[in-house]
This record gives structure tokens, C-alpha cells and sequence, in this order.
């Protein structure tokens, strides 16, 4: 259907326009939320949406809708709503070039799945964490599979195909008036998420947390555990959006080539990485995928771009213009970024210090500066090599683009949360307010 829906459209915006890009959606979802342990949300979806952007005498329109019925109307709109736009020779369409396949990114067994057995999934998981001792406050699972094409009027006609899995949960913990809580979460491109080993380290986590002591102020080596170091590395990577860089809203402007990160480091935006979560064969232009280093060993390499702001910069696209569904346009946004250390130290090494698995307050640092200021959450003290006692609330602060110039990965697992690939991270220098 959705080959069919694209010919109707572009038989519409046939000598109506200069050029024209169709971005049509279709996929199922199953959500499920609880409060505590009750089930209080689910939901089953099924959803089919076209989105239309055109180029006529420099301008650009778009419009999208969810009704087949309405796809000339549609077309038309786009065409209708370019009249309200700035004239701008930068706007342009993707062209023809070499699409790479990617691997891994589909299971069969969504299609078995229903709504039933996800709900007893998630039964099971918030089963799992009560038989531990802990109270769950809330959790969450979602499944999809989703199946888009975009089509230009340079000739691109690329289809993608995928599906995603994820699992949430929080809990609470309770003991001689001591309270603790912790969250964590999986995702995946199968359906071989572990709820049991899910709710087993959140419970443990929070069994951990109890008990709290201070810590003394003063600059300490802290491991930044997964959440924490995604936490911190929002404001580092907003630095690398082409968009910023045009703009002036970034430090790194003007650094290529210079050493801004430990010299071990090397950051790759990866679409093409098999069972990413955010692989695809081109992004939501139809740019054909590709790897950009946008650290390598130490030195600032790339910055991300999509057409637009590429064009605006002399350069070309990096394929980074990624699109959150047939009603939105692309927004620049990184795929699957892959934080790899030629070197990685061991937690034994560290004989004083501090780990943090998350910090609250993240958004709140200066996106230009870098400065943050944040309170670490299930945070522990390191010494001689081992987690010891649990810190009660304590604030860290420094500025995410110097502790980077000394950053070192931590041995252990590479995980994927959202689009960061990442082991634990140990930055040193960092100032701990004890409270």
C-alpha cells in the first residue's frame, strides 16, 4: 500500500512543483505502564501516516495527514503552505547514492506478540522485583515495529524496516525508617529483553542505597556509572549539531582538528551498526547512511549535518537528519554513537573515589559553557579498588568539556541507552559537595 500511496502523491505534485520529497509511516505499538504494581495503561496501535515537503521557486512546504483519503489534499497543502516560508537556495532534496543494508534490526516474533502476553511479561517482571523486597513504584514496556519510505523526485525510493523492544522500572526500597530507590531500564531490537536480571540489579541497587553516609567535600576521580555519563554527555554532544555550530551556539566551532577529548577516545555516529537501536539504511532525508568520526583519538573530527545545514555551510550531509514520525520534518540528531576507548582502565585501579549511577539536574547545565552543577543519586565511595559504604545527596560540578580532555572508559559491559554506546566513564578533578 504505501508504493501505491506514493505514486498518488506523486501524480498530485506532478508540474506543480520544483521538487518534491514523500515520507510515508506505517507501524504497530504496544505500550504498557503501571503505577506500583497495578496495571494502569495499555495500549495497542496501529498507525499509517504520509508526510510531504516540496521546493518550489526556492521556498519549502510541508503537510502531512493520517487519512489516505486526504493524500492530494495533502500535496496540495504542502504546496499551498510554501507560499508562507523564506526564499532560501539551501533547501534541497537527497540524491541517488550507494544504500548500505544493516543487519539485525527486524525480529519475526513481533508479528506472535499481543497485548495479553506483553502484560503477562510485565507481571512477571514486577513479580520478580516484589519477591526481592522492594516496592515497585512504576514500570513500563513498549514494543513496535515500524516500516517507513521515502521517496524524492531525484530518484531515491528507499524502504527501512525494523522493530524495538524496551523495559522500565522503578522501585522503592524500605528498611528501619531508611528509604532508597533506583531505576533502570533495557531495550532492544528483539524481544530478548532479561526482565528477571532487570528487576534483580534495580532491587539490588536500592538494597545498596540504603543506609547512606556523608561525604566530605573535595575534588575527587568519579565513575560516571551509564545514566550518569548519558546525563552529562547530552550538553557535550549538542556542541557537535551542525545547527549550533552555524549558529554560534557552540564551543567546538572552529576546532577541527584540535585535541578536545583524551586521546584514547574516539566517537563514531554509527547507522549502520548491527542491532542499533537507531540503524537504518538512510536517515529521514534519504541520505544513504554512513559513519562519521566525530572525535578521533582525542581530535575533534566532524560535526553532524543534515542537507540544509550542510548547504548552509558548504559541506556535505552527514546523513544526520532523522525524523520522530510522517508529521514531523528532519531534525538533526545523532544515530547510534559509539564511545571507543583504545585503552580502559580497571575499577580496582582507583583507589579513592566516587560512583555515581545517576545525576539529577543534567538539563540544567550551560549548553555552551559546559558548566554543571548536578546532585549525584545511588552514588557510592570508591576505595581501594571497591564500592563501599552509600553516599547520601551530594552535588558535582565541573564543566563536561575539560573532565572529556581527561576522560577514560572504565572495563566492564557496552550498553546502549537512547543513542549512546558506552562503557562506565572515570573523570577525574571533579568537585563532590558533601551535604
Amino acid at each position: 500500500m504505501i508504493y501505491e500511496i506514493a505514486e498518488d502523491v506523486k501524480r498530485t505534485l506532478e508540474n506543480k512543483c520544483d521538487d518534491y520529497e514523500i515520507y510515508i509511516d506505517e507501524g504497530r505499538t504496544i505500550e504498557l505502564d503501571s503505577l506500583k504494581d497495578e496495571l494502569n495503561f495499555a495500549k495497542e496501535e496501529i498507525e499509517l501516516g504520509l508526510g510531504i515537503r516540496i521546493i518550489k521557486d526556492n521556498k519549502q512546504g510541508f503537510a502531512f495527514t493520517s487519512n489516505i483519503n486526504q493524500i492530494s489534499q495533502t500535496a496540495l497543502k504542502a504546496i499551498e503552505n510554501a507560499k508562507l516560508t523564506k526564499t532560501d537556495e539551501n533547501y534541497a532534496f537527497a540524491e541517488v547514492e550507494k544504500v548500505s543494508d544493516v543487519k539485525n534490526v527486524y525480529d519475526s516474533k513481533f508479528g506472535d506478540l499481543s497485548v495479553d502476553d506483553s502484560v503477562e511479561f510485565l507481571k512477571d517482571t514486577i513479580a520478580i522485583a516484589n519477591d526481592s523486597g522492594c516496592e515497585v513504584t512504576g514500570s513500563g514496556f513498549s514494543a513496535s515495529e515500524g516500516r517507513s519510505l521515502i521517496v524524492n523526485s531525484n530518484g531515491v525510493s528507499i524502504e527501512n524496516k525494523g522493530t524495538g523492544f524496551g523495559l522500565g522500572l522503578s522501585v522503592i526500597m524500605q528498611n528501619d525508617g531508611k528509604i532508597a530507590t533506583a531505576y533502570n531500564s533495557q531495550s532492544s531490537r528483539f524481544f530478548d529483553i532479561d526482565g528477571e536480571k532487570l528487576a534483580n540489579e534495580v532491587c539490588d541497587l536500592a538494597k545498596s542505597s540504603l543506609n547512606t553516609k556523608p561525604v566530605e567535600t573535595g575534588d575527587y576521580s568519579v565513575v560516571l556509572d551509564y545514566y550518569a555519563a548519558i546525563g552529562l554527555l547530552q550538553t557535550f554532544l549538542g556542541a557537535f549539531d551542525g545547527e549550533n555550530v552555524r549558529r554560534g551556539r557552540s564551543i567546538l566551532k572552529g576546532k577541527t582538528g584540535q585535541e578536545i577529548a583524551n586521546e584514547s577516545l574516539t566517537i563514531t555516529d554509527n547507522p549502520l551498526l548491527e542491532r542499533g537501536m537507531y540503524s537504518s539504511k538512510c536517515d529521514g532525508e534519504g541520505s544513504a547512511s554512513q559513519k562519521t568520526d566525530l572525535i578521533k583519538d582525542g581530535k575533534l573530527n566532524s560535526f553532524i549535518y543534515d542537507i540544509y545545514t550542510a548547504n548552509c555551510e558548504g559541506v556535505k550531509t552527514t546523513s544526520n537528519g532523522l525524523r520522530g514520525s510522517y508529521f514531523s520534518t528532519p531534525m538533526i540528531s545523532p544515530t547510534n554513537l559509539e564511545f571507543k576507548f583504545s585503552e580502559k582502565r580497571a575499577l580496582s585501579e582507583i583507589k579513592s573515589g566516587v560512583l555515581t549511577t545517576s545525576v539529577l539536574g543534567a538539563h540544567t547545565a550551560n549548553p555552551i559553557s559546559g558548566d554543571f552543577s548536578v546532585e549525584a543519586s545511588n552514588a557510592f565511595k570508591i576505595e581501594n579498588g571497591e564500592l563501599t559504604e552509600p553516599i547520601s545527596k551530594a552535588m558535582i560540578s565541573g564543566n563536561i568539556f575539560e573532565i572529556m580532555k581527561g576522560v577514560e572508559g572504565l572495563e566492564g559491559d557496552i550498553k546502549q541507552y537512547g543513542s549512546f554506546i558506552i562503557p562506565k566513564l572515570l573523570v577525574h578533578n571533579l568537585r563532590v559537595v558533601g551535604q
